[in-house]
């Protein structure tokens, strides 16, 4: 990071053909492979960022530079609020970003694994950040179609700021600290707003507790997407997203926590149906899992209270055991995002649980600046 400030020009200094300063394609690259050679990439460029710069992001926040904002103790590493702006520059956030990833970080300290050592799991979590409230517009943040994907700025950047703080902060990289053995794809990537304008629902962190400006965290083992776009009866299409929760090999405990980012079209036939987002959880709940003798074929019938699911061979063939335990609205999300164009929804399969605690984005000038 170049600590005057300066930026790279052409070596004529003139602006180019639209009218920017030109920029010395030669510095450029050396500064990207600086950053390469410092270990500070998660495998693409970072922005090479100045003093100045990182002083924006810290002028968008009411919180000191040196408050520490996470602890990982098994390495003895923390992360401040300076720390993270340095890490959201170079995720190539722009400064009134940081807010949302302030908010996206205490979100998930609020999260056990998170907060513990989900990072270095051999599962290799993958963080899902949902921002709600008007800054999703304010910002360009993506809610409808694609919403998983890539090409919108904001989602792409601010979830890549979290990698990049685990990275450079916790010094969590591959084949070091962090030991999955595969990894989830998009692990710095999920990063989406709720659609809140064709959602049936109140906001998911309004429903919460937190309404406005929120986000809402866990830690995911994956993915898995719901096709459904044959039948208009409600109990059907639940019953498609109870079985792809239920499915054994996600089972690793007695219970096998998940929630549901619902399609528009998914959310309004179940609402016109009558079904709240509590509703939803409560089905889900009682109709998510496999018999007995489902789970024997792949040696997962038995667990003891939270213990690892293992072969026992001892219980009633048709016994039905339920994915998750009895329903509990707080610890299931579901949330709504996506187009409107298709009945395709994502489940999405919790590292562990989940705490329900959405975190509300403070973006204010530091007290000293706002006089």
């Amino acid at each position: 990071m170049s600590g005057d400030g300066t930026r790279a020009v052409g070596s004529n200094g003139a602006a180019g053909s639209n009218g920017a300063v030109g920029i010395d394609p030669d510095v450029t690259q050396r500064t990207i492979e600086y950053c390469y050679e410092q270990g500070w990439s998660d495998g693409l460029p970072v922005v090479s960022v100045s003093v100045p710069f990182v002083e924006k992001f810290l002028a968008t926040t009411a919180r000191a530079p040196g408050e520490v904002i996470g602890h990982m103790p098994q390495v003895g590493r923390s992360v401040t609020v300076e720390t993270a702006a340095i890490n959201a520059a170079m995720a190539g956030c722009r400064p009134e970003y940081f807010p949302v990833v302030l908010a996206a970080w205490d979100a998930l300290m609020r999260e056990r694994a998170a907060a513990a050592g989900g990072w270095q799991s051999t599962s290799g979590p993958a963080p899902l950040i949902l921002v709600n409230g008007p800054i999703r517009r304010e910002l360009g943040f993506n809610s409808a179609g694609g919403a998983f994907g890539p090409g919108f700025r904001p989602n792409a950047t601010v979830a890549r700021a979290i990698g990049l703080i685990v990275r450079n902060a916790f010094g969590v990289h591959p084949h070091e600290l962090e030991q999955a053995t595969q990894g989830v794809p998009g692990r710095w990537s999920i990063c989406l707003g709720e659609n809140e304008e064709e959602s049936p629902w109140p906001p998911l962190a309004e429903e919460l507790g937190v309404p406005g400006n929120a986000v809402s965290t866990t830690l995911l083992r994956t993915s898995e997407y719901v096709d459904n776009r044959h039948t208009s009866d409600p109990e059907q299409l639940l019953g498609d997203f109870a079985d792809t929760i239920g499915r054994s090999g996600a089972w690793i405990f007695k219970y096998g926590m998940a929630g549901v980012v619902f399609c528009p079209e998914h959310a309004q036939l179940l609402a016109a149906a009558g079904y709240s987002r509590a509703d939803v959880v409560a089905w889900l709940s009682e109709h998510s899992g496999r018999t007995t003798s489902a789970l024997v074929r792949a040696g997962k019938d038995h667990a003891d209270g939270r213990g690892v699911r293992f072969p026992g061979g001892d219980g009633t063939p048709d016994a039905f055991q339920r994915t998750m335990p009895p329903a509990d609205t707080s610890s299931m999300l579901v949330a709504v995002a996506g187009a409107r164009n298709a009945g395709i929804s994502m489940v999405v399969r919790y590292f562990a649980d989940w705490s329900g605690s959405p975190v509300p984005v403070e973006a204010r000038q530091r007290a000293e600046q706002a006089v």
